[in-house]
């Protein structure tokens, strides 16, 4: 049970990695406001969590076979039987959880920076381009 519960930690925190980092380039991307940074950083994170919360939910009724972690797991750490199927399944039930409950609290703390960030004075307001006068 420790093999599959290393396999499916590597594989579902690769996948949570690489979208923390697409959250971080758009995050990068509007430091030109860190309020609407953060704030726009905790919503995308909101979202990855509830898209591994319903991952959780519906990992009971995915077949082992067809899941990453089931290539990662040598002959004898795969499951054979039903019982040992719903091990399996409830492995990876737990550990789309954990990760979905560690983003929602990044994401609770983004939030509260944005709010920080409010508080010191930044708007959550895009910045107005400035018109250039041209004389001819």
């Amino acid at each position: 049970m420790e093999r599959i519960r290393n396999a499916a930690n590597v594989c579902i925190g690769r996948a949570v990695l690489f979208g923390w980092l697409a959250i971080v380039m758009i995050m990068f991307s509007l430091s030109f406001n860190p309020a609407i940074a953060f704030r726009a950083g905790a919503v995308m994170a909101m979202v990855m969590s509830s898209i591994l919360l319903v991952k959780a939910f519906g990992a009971s009724r995915k077949n082992p076979r067809s899941t990453e972690v089931w290539m990662y797991l040598d002959d004898q750490s795969r499951p054979r039987n039903d019982e040992a199927r719903l091990v399996f399944r409830n492995t990876m039930r737990e550990a789309y959880a954990r990760f979905a409950r560690s983003v929602f609290i990044v994401a609770c703390v983004m939030f509260m920076l944005s709010i920080f960030f409010l508080g010191i004075g930044y708007e959550m307001a895009l910045p107005v381009p400035q018109r250039v006068a041209v004389h001819g």
